[in-house]
């Protein structure tokens, strides 16, 4: 065979194809660089030293951006995002708004993109604006702690309806997932107890929204990822603040009977302010760390109590009240207790400062933190499961693939549907009441026992294939999906809509890469 010999010209050619393509892969990297430094801003965007925006809550991913914004301002917020938009499709940046960074699955970061703190505003854009009156609100910015939130408007005997179970997450961050706790049954989830938002969108436009004004870009923010804007203000609705909480637990072995009184109370019409339940999984150790901080009713009974190992169910109750209030509130809670069915000898009650109980969670995080215990992967599952299926669900999941032992609190508590607005982005089973059930699991760095976030993932999966293979009907809150189909079965009848407010107010995808339901469609002409 003979080999014909290659031109100069040819050879030329090809390495100048060659060169190009990395010229274009560099650009894709790195070409929004000296173009983000020449933007005019109140704050300040770092390019090095940026580990923390590529970290979250979960501490399974971490991807690196290309840029920190550090906003002093909304329009810090709506000058990057346009100029981002105008760089069209011949750029890969994208922007993720990172709260707290309480995420779980990598969903407030951006790969090589722009990741903006909430965190750093400061001064009168940040500050909260109270309103007292007939109809009470608070027009917070999207980056405050709900903590905060609760200190100021307490100030003025005041306080949000509805909240999380953990105070130290950001507004926009609450308001784009749902934000649900025990409160939700009577009040709805937190994004049912907002009256507007000023958002930016993926162009960068600051609008805003609310029933009257913008209602479908209002509606689409409430619930929706951060598909189709950032958050910057909302505000929340408020009511009168109680000074006091009877805080309450009992158990039960049965679990039907659990949730034929967790339904019971959460349709009562005289009922509890918080209602929330929990499993107990071969832990008798956690009802003895309850005697520090909770009183048995009759000790001696109490002491005697035996879990032989039994899985057993947690109610948790709450009941407001103010100091003059104290002999009414006790007789409301006699009443209520005594149409339930729980173990006699487990009535554990503790009395605590209305703040003290909403931000509880708190606590075991400061005792976590000085263990090193808190900084690990968190593998959480979250779930919303029809009433109607609560008991094959609890059958298989907590008779068979939750046999030995958990690794975190697992809660589950039914909600009515109807107090959830259904124009906004969140997706909920059928019925007329689903339960939350959240597997709040924590991972031992490098062990590979079931403490191990191994373990812990396969029987994660092992609970999505059964609740697809038994057709439950199940909906994930906080919802994760790595292909686009995953998400189109997710949001099923609701993916048109969901992708009509998309194409409106984020056309280039440019917004919340991290939950990976869109990707930026990238130019190279």
């Amino acid at each position: 065979m003979r080999y014909q010999p290659i031109s100069i010209l040819s050879l030329r050619s090809f390495m100048i194809l060659i060169l190009s393509c990395i010229t274009i892969n560099i650009n894709f990297g790195f070409l929004g660089t000296p173009s983000l430094q020449t933007l005019s801003l109140d704050g300040h965007l770092s390019f090095h030293e940026n580990y923390h925006a590529s970290r979250d809550f979960g501490n399974r991913h971490q991807f690196l951006p290309l840029a920190v914004l550090h906003p002093k301002s909304v329009s810090d917020i709506a000058t990057t995002i346009m100029h981002v938009w105008q760089m069209g499709s011949g750029s890969e940046l994208t922007v993720a708004a990172r709260g707290h960074g309480h995420s779980l699955q990598g969903q407030a970061q951006a790969h090589r993109g722009v990741v903006i703190n909430m965190e750093s505003f400061s001064g009168l854009e940040k500050q909260m604006r109270v309103h007292t009156g007939k109809s009470p609100y608070v027009d917070a910015y999207g980056g405050e702690l709900w903590i905060n939130i609760l200190q100021e408007t307490l100030k003025y005997g005041l306080a949000p309806k509805s909240w999380t179970d953990y105070l130290h997450l950001t507004v926009g961050g609450t308001l784009s997932n749902a934000g649900i706790s025990g409160q939700a049954f009577r009040h709805g989830p937190q994004i049912s107890n907002v009256h507007q938002l000023e958002v930016v969108t993926g162009k960068g436009e600051v609008l805003n929204c609310s029933e009257e004004q913008n209602a479908d870009l209002f509606h689409g923010v409430l619930g929706g990822l951060g598909q189709f804007g950032i958050i910057t203000r909302a505000r929340i609705s408020l009511e009168p603040a109680p000074k006091m909480v009877k805080w309450i637990r009992v158990l039960y072995s049965d679990f039907s009977t659990f949730t034929r009184d967790q339904e019971h109370l959460i349709s009562a019409e005289n009922t509890f302010d918080y209602i929330e339940g929990f499993v107990i999984i071969n832990r008798t150790g956690l009802l003895n760390n309850w005697r520090s901080s909770f009183n048995p009713q009759d000790p001696v009974q109490a002491s005697q109590f035996e879990s032989d190992g039994r899985k057993l169910f947690c109610l948790e109750l709450a009941k407001h009240f103010n100091p003059d209030e104290i002999d009414t509130t006790n007789k409301e809670i006699e009443n209520l207790l005594s149409q339930l069915g729980y173990i006699s000898s487990t009535l554990f009650l503790s009395e605590v400062s209305y703040i003290e109980f909403l931000d509880r969670v708190h606590v075991s995080e400061v005792k976590l933190r000085s263990k090193g215990l808190w900084e690990v992967p968190h593998p959480w599952l979250n779930l919303l499961i029809p009433r109607s299926k609560i008991h094959d669900f609890a059958k298989e999941v907590f008779g068979n693939i939750l046999t030995d032992t958990s690794n975190g609190p697992i809660l589950i508590y039914p909600v009515h549907k109807s107090k959830w607005d259904n124009r906004t982005s969140v997706v909920l089973p059928e019925g007329d009441v689903f339960y939350l059930v959240a597997f709040l699991t924590s991972a031992v760095p490098s062990s590979t026992g079931t403490d191990g976030l191994e373990h812990i993932l396969t029987q994660n999966k092992r609970i999505l294939d059964f609740c697809e293979a038994a057709h439950l009907g199940v909906k994930q809150y906080l919802p994760h999906y790595t292909t686009q189909k995953e998400w189109r079965a997710h949001f099923g009848p609701r993916w048109q809509v969901f992708m009509q407010r998309k194409t409106a107010y984020d056309p280039l995808a440019i917004l919340a890469p991290g939950q990976k339901i869109f990707q930026k469609a990238i130019s190279i002409l």
